[in-house]
């Protein structure tokens, strides 16, 4: 359920957002903003135009909204050009974009996308997991191109129902993976920073242990330090020949470029793929490969979610400038 905004004793038009990013045309979250009557800064459009309003504006900038998009970094030098700064909110789940050093030392309120996304990921998670075990997009192009009828039946896939599944970080999107595989008869196991005493999945703290004990690596933590290229080619080793690999993490979690050659040399069956490491840029030999499922970064996307998100950002800066609790805080 979306969150109900609290009423604010702040006049919004004089709070100043500030938007370094042009957010993604499929989220609107600017104009939520303006029929908020909040005053929005966009500085998307070039260097000059940000240092601009920088200088018009940054004793006076309160909160500022971003996201993760692989480029803009919101660090301790920018936000030392924001003196005036009390909450930053991210449109993503992931904080890795954000100093958060900085903002804990300077007490600067970070809020980001919560579970808003969690269900709508992990419903993408599956569905590539079963296109990949059943050749959904495969046979699809197979059928469309005539090859039914010159070639005859298509190869067979795998079952799902058994199978031993890895979910690689158990937080929100993990759990809620978890749960839908259940609902196959997969047999779950995971690691995660620390073993969760309520769960009662089989914990491994060696990914590549867990990697060997599974048929299917579902990617679901987030990139940071200690997660990139955490699936390294000793884990995919580890996976095997009739293992499949699911990323609806951070492209870099995964050492792409060894990732493609177990693809190519068949040294693992299969992948299903949301994310890239250079997004937009996808391997060409991904793109020739019948047995790996890729996807827009879109795993997110769903008309509910975003509009879901978009009052979500509202809501955390209508509650902040109340002095009221975050919905969701990372830092209070």
């Amino acid at each position: 359920m979306s969150p109900v905004p609290f009423q604010h004793h702040h006049q919004p038009q004089h709070l100043k957002v500030l938007l370094i990013q042009k957010p993604p045309s499929s989220i609107p979250v600017e104009s939520h903003l303006i029929s908020k009557n909040f005053h929005v800064l966009k500085a998307w459009e070039s260097p000059e135009l940000l240092e601009q309003i920088l200088s018009s504006h940054a004793d006076s900038i309160q909160a500022l909204i971003c996201y993760d998009d692989g480029t803009n970094v919101v660090d301790a030098g920018f936000l030392r050009q924001l003196p005036a700064l009390r909450l930053v909110v991210t449109i993503t789940a992931a904080v890795n974009h954000i100093d958060m050093a900085e903002c804990r030392q300077r007490g600067i309120a970070v809020a980001n996308s919560g579970m808003v996304y969690s269900e709508d990921v992990a419903d993408m998670a599956v569905g590539l997991l079963i296109d990949v075990a059943r050749n959904i997009s495969a046979s699809d192009r197979f059928v469309r191109h005539g090859l039914w009828k010159t070639k005859g039946g298509y190869p067979l896939g795998f079952k799902l129902g058994g199978k031993r599944v890895g979910i690689v970080g158990l937080g929100s999107i993990g759990s809620e993976v978890a749960k839908r595989l259940e609902g196959f008869g997969c047999k779950i196991s995971y690691n995660s920073r620390s073993q969760k005493p309520s769960i009662s999945y089989p914990f491994y703290s060696n990914i590549k242990e867990l990697a060997a004990k599974s048929d299917v690596l579902i990617i679901c933590c987030e990139l940071n330090d200690q997660t990139h290229h955490l699936i390294d080619r000793e884990v995919l080793l580890a996976l095997g020949k009739e293992g499949v690999i699911i990323n609806v993490g951070r492209g870099s979690i995964i050492d792409e470029k060894e990732m493609v050659k177990c693809l190519v040399n068949g040294e693992i069956r299969g992948a299903g793929l949301d994310v890239f490491e250079n997004e937009p840029d996808v391997p060409k030999e991904l793109l020739e490969l019948d047995n790996v499922v890729v996807s827009p970064h879109k795993a997110f996307s769903t008309l509910e979610s975003i509009e879901s998100l978009c009052q979500l950002v509202v809501a955390n800066l209508e509650a902040f400038f109340s002095n009221k609790p975050l919905f969701t805080p990372v830092i209070g």
